[in-house]
């Protein structure tokens, strides 16, 4: 007996754009192939483009071309056989957005090896627990973050250091003034232990040479960390076949043309939104990535997008406020009417920021979904077709969705019902590492016999196939017998004109202990005033009672994940802490 899924027959491939198929061939060859190929197809195109603003000249330059990053990652690959690196080690990067992030992204794949990219910022001991975890014998990193690594290096199976330095692939002029004003002030300079080695010595050493490893598209290729906003993070583990698929999947989703894109590289290239949304999309499509190493810098944002007119530009909806917010964008100072196509991820869009960025830019701006389970994408809304208010948009090609019950997660619903979203992809991670228990409860077989991925996501899907998430599983909220989701009630709440940022969490109630209530932390706008109740009433005219936050407390900004995803957890913690205190706006 053959089992029917309500959604087997697919509405969403209705609403694709034209020319998106509904299912494509993926190659079965190691995900660095990709980058061989664009190699051969588009050699002297700038890969990546790192720059600097200089006084009285202005923006200048530096590109490193597809075949010299081609190149130079197969000198990085048999750099680190000869340092004893084998097939199935993992081999981390301690990095922000630079060349050098990608040239040791492709030479860690092309030894065999397993890519394992963490946030460089991370404090020293959460830098250690998922170097700990992963077990990485060697680090690639930037000598601003050299002594961390040093520091955690003896807790750790990490053998081998490579450093290297932000002002190795900066514009001439610019790698000089940096070398006199800043290497030294902003801690790049390090003093390098005898036993590690210059990531430019071992470019050149190996300069020509080429690893012959066998690798198979079946071998695992990525630990990816889980953003952790619900609990420690785990590493999800993929295959190259799985990031090869993904790549493809958005590069005839989004209709992107071989050779002529160029992507803002501003989104985290270690989080996995950045790592494939740009990375490997650009790599599939041969697109010049323009780096930004600190994505929070909004000046740099807006003179690279001015200065070298990037078409594509992945990003959060953090990033987008700033740029609508940014005073010198409405005085008309930067030109960034050259933005095609934007996909945002990572925390819910405002439709009001989807309004304005549109208006500015005058590209599209559209909503986006995924997760590090299944790297990157898997739903995305239509750049030329409709995107419904809400709806994180449709199925990629390939993809798979189900909604079941949220009690046991064994009954199909049904459109229009609520439930926790599962899904099932070519692009599926193949398991937690070392976390066989979450592995079991992450991915259970389905009524088809195959693995389908529980998300931890409560949504549900309309009779078009738009998917709608209402919140995560672990942050439903149970009111008076009813659940109740926070980020039902952020929307609302930010829909409000002095509402710059929300967050809302699940607290134990002031007045009735062991029972549950709603907390808001409100961030205003500059310039804006608001009173708690102001908002409760407004809140009220959308939501029903009980959804009603109980305090709402003002804030000057909220705890959030590198790529905006609010942190839930923290707001509770941050609560605990603190004594009730009368409120002002």
């Amino acid at each position: 007996m053959t089992y029917t899924f309500p959604f087997s027959t697919k509405p969403w491939i209705n609403r694709y754009d034209n020319g998106v198929s509904a299912s494509l061939e993926y190659p079965t060859y190691p995900f660095h192939e990709l980058l061989r190929t664009a190699a051969e197809k588009w050699p002297d195109k700038p890969m990546t483009v790192m720059s600097a603003h200089l006084p009285v000249v202005g923006r200048q330059r530096a590109d490193t071309s597809y075949k010299e990053v081609d190149d130079q990652s197969d000198a990085l690959a048999v750099a680190l056989s000869d340092l004893g690196v084998k097939k199935g080690d993992r081999v981390a990067i301690v990095m922000p957005n630079c060349s050098q992030f990608v040239i040791a992204f492709y030479g860690i794949l092309k030894a065999g090896a397993i890519v394992c990219a963490t946030n460089p910022t991370y404090p020293p001991e959460k830098m250690r627990e998922q170097l700990a975890d992963c077990g990485a014998n060697t680090v690639i990193t930037l000598s601003l973050f050299y002594n961390t690594v040093k520091q955690i290096q003896p807790n750790t199976a990490v053998k081998h250091v490579i450093v290297t330095n932000i002002k190795e692939y900066l514009p001439p002029l610019a790698s000089f003034l940096f070398t006199v004003a800043k290497e030294r002030k902003e801690g790049h300079r390090i003093e390098k232990a005898p036993s590690d080695h210059l990531l430019q010595d071992l470019l050149k050493r190996y300069a020509g040479r080429k690893l012959g490893v066998d690798i198979h598209h079946t071998d695992y290729a990525l630990f990816q960390y889980t953003g952790g906003t619900t609990g420690v993070p785990k590493a999800a583990v993929s295959t190259h076949y799985a990031l090869v698929a993904n790549a493809l999947m958005c590069k005839s989703f989004l209709g992107i043309n071989d050779g002529n894109p160029a992507f803002m590289a501003a989104i985290p290239l270690f989080h996995v939104f950045g790592m494939i949304a740009v990375m490997a999309l650009a790599t599939a499509v041969g697109g010049s990535m323009l780096m930004v190493p600190n994505p929070r810098d909004i000046k740099e944002v807006l003179e690279v997008i001015d200065a070298y007119k990037p078409t594509f530009y992945m990003g959060v909806p953090a990033m987008y406020n700033a740029i609508n917010n940014n005073p010198d964008v409405a005085a008309g100072k930067y030109n960034i009417r050259s933005i095609k196509a934007c996909i945002s991820g990572s925390a819910p869009l405002p439709p009001a920021t989807k309004r304005k960025f549109e208006e500015l830019t005058g590209g599209k701006l559209v909503e986006g979904w995924g997760m590090s389970e299944a790297p990157t994408a898997f739903c995305v809304n239509p750049l030329n077709g409709e995107n419904r208010t809400g709806s994180i948009g449709l199925p990629l090609p390939d993809v798979e969705v189900r909604i079941v019950d949220i009690e046991n997660g064994t009954n199909d619903l049904s459109i229009g019902e609520v439930g926790e979203l599962v899904m099932w992809s070519p692009n599926l991670m193949s398991h937690y590492h070392n976390k066989p228990e979450e592995t079991d409860k992450a991915l259970r077989e389905g009524p088809d016999g195959r693995k389908w991925l529980y998300t931890g996501d409560i949504g549900k899907v309309d009779e078009d196939g738009y998917l709608y998430i209402v919140d995560r599983k672990k942050d439903m909220v149970i009111i008076g017998g009813f659940n109740v989701y926070p980020t039902n009630v952020e929307k609302i709440l930010a829909e409000h004109q002095a509402v710059q940022d929300v967050g809302v969490a699940g607290i134990t109630h002031p007045d009735k202990p062991g029972q549950e209530a709603l907390k808001a932390w409100v961030v205003v706008k500059p310039g804006q005033s608001v009173s708690e109740q102001e908002l409760i009433d407004f809140a009220g005219k959308k939501l029903a009672r009980y959804e009603l936050p109980t305090r709402i407390q003002f804030v000057s900004e909220l705890p959030k994940t590198t790529v905006g995803k609010v942190l839930r957890r923290e707001l509770v913690a941050m609560e605990k802490e603190q004594k009730r205190e009368p409120v002002t706006s």
